[in-house]
């Protein structure tokens, strides 16, 4: 039977391919769990209607991830951090840290989108990757100071 993917499926394949299975994996695994739906030309129209729709979207919201990308790069954010003997940070500055002072300047972003592998426990300047979109990365710098 075929059938036209609605969900990424590792086992499968990904949204809108269509694949030949066995009716039975169809009829009751598939179709049920709206992973798939019958490849019939109904169907068929219907997923070519939402494949333009979803890929109009894709390319508005890259755009408007360019636009902020471009905003972004000029930005230079500053954290002051408490410090002991030698210059040892008290803490450290997180993605939620660097989130705020984004929102203290205008650019209320998600802090998942701030693409650090570990906070930041050191003195200094920072090139931080923030991702926006899939293909759309901005990098801001920060500055981590002592009060």
């Amino acid at each position: 039977m075929k059938v036209i993917m609605k969900q990424n499926f590792d086992q499968l394949g990904k949204i809108g391919e269509i694949l030949e299975v066995k009716n039975g994996y169809a009829r009751n695994y598939l179709i049920p769990r709206q992973i798939a739906m019958p490849a019939d030309a109904r169907n068929l129209k219907i997923c070519e209607q939402e494949k333009k729709r979803i890929e109009i979207k894709q390319t508005k919201d890259k755009r408007l991830a360019e636009q902020l990308a471009k905003k972004l790069e000029g930005v230079s954010l500053t954290a002051t951090v408490a410090v002991g003997e030698e210059d040892k940070v008290f803490g450290a500055v997180t993605s939620q840290d660097i989130a705020d002072l984004l929102k203290n300047q205008g650019f209320e972003l998600d802090r998942r989108k701030i693409q650090i592998d570990e906070p930041f426990k050191a003195l200094g300047i920072y090139e931080v990757p923030i991702k926006l979109h899939a293909d759309v990365e901005a990098r801001v710098k920060l500055w981590v100071v002592k009060k």
